[in-house]
């Protein structure tokens, strides 16, 4: 049977600070260089200017975060962790009281000194050249959860960490939305136009608890079984030089910048072009 061509938007989290917990949002405004406003606008360094996240040091893993704010855009984050009572602290100019205490309290957890730092347009993405919001269906998440015991939908998405998640369509629909190398495969959300560029490589991250930092053993190993055995005809392509790929990096041209996609909108895919017809350029 044809896999549909097209898929419903059914939820969009933004991480305000990169690493920290997700933000549910209903609608989201795309800015400059196709990010999502608010998603990882924020972002923690060490002294030698490297992020501070999951990748680097498991202590990230235990902080919870949580938002307040009218729009996307988070104005205020209360940190807590085993160790430290919930605290508030106002999210603004990098150089402001606040943020220096945010700092300190960082540094009492991590016992090293931590930065804040900030990017208002764009923000800190994995991919710096597919920098759009990343895309995954609800049926990949369900049934990659599967594949471990102890772990629900929900923990799976918190450790996969998508921006968009699309429900009405099969497991592993999201990979029509990137082809070979030097393809770009077009598609718009609402009103807005997409660049699928590649399947995201995974990290250690998805392997540990999201609240304790705990590693599931072989999780990587079998991962990769499954996901080669449960590859469907549409995926592939010579992206997958190993598969502990899941999920979409996407690019956004600057003519749908200040668009608006919102949970709901419908996400249909069009034509795959080469890559110099792109602003994307070949990997």
């Amino acid at each position: 049977m044809q896999p549909p061509d097209s898929a419903t938007v059914e939820h969009i989290s933004i991480y305000p600070i990169k690493s920290l917990d997700g933000r549910p949002v209903e609608r989201v405004e795309i800015v400059t260089n196709g990010g999502l406003a608010g998603d990882r606008e924020y972002a923690l360094f060490d002294e030698d200017g490297d992020y501070v996240n999951g990748k680097n040091d498991q202590q990230v893993h235990p902080i919870r975060a949580t938002y307040d704010g009218e729009t996307a855009r988070a104005a205020a984050v209360t940190l807590s962790t085993p160790a430290q009572e919930p605290r508030q602290f106002e999210l603004g100019a990098v150089d402001s009281d606040e943020t220096a205490a945010l700092a300190d309290w960082l540094r009492e957890w991590f016992g090293y000194p931590v930065t804040l730092d900030r990017n208002r347009e764009g923000g800190f993405p994995d991919d710096t050249t597919a920098s759009g919001p990343t895309i995954i269906s609800k049926a990949t998440i369900n049934t990659v959860a599967d594949w471990f015991d102890g772990i629900d939908a929900a923990g799976m998405r918190r450790r996969l960490r998508p921006n968009i998640v699309v429900s009405g369509v099969p497991a592993f629909w999201e990979d029509h939305l990137f082809a070979e190398r030097d393809s770009r495969v077009q598609f718009s959300i609402g009103e807005a136009d997409f660049f699928g560029v590649n399947p995201c490589q995974r990290c250690v991250v998805p392997s540990r608890d999201p609240d304790t930092g705990d590693e599931i053993e072989d999780f990587n190993k079998t991962f990769i079984e499954k996901r080669r055995t449960t590859m469907p005809d549409w995926s592939g392509g010579d992206w997958f030089n190993h598969d502990f790929r899941l999920m979409v990096n996407t690019a956004v041209p600057e003519t749908s910048w200040g668009e608006t996609i919102a949970v709901g909108d419908e996400l249909t895919v069009g034509e795959t072009v080469t890559a110099d017809d792109t602003p994307v350029p070949a990997e």
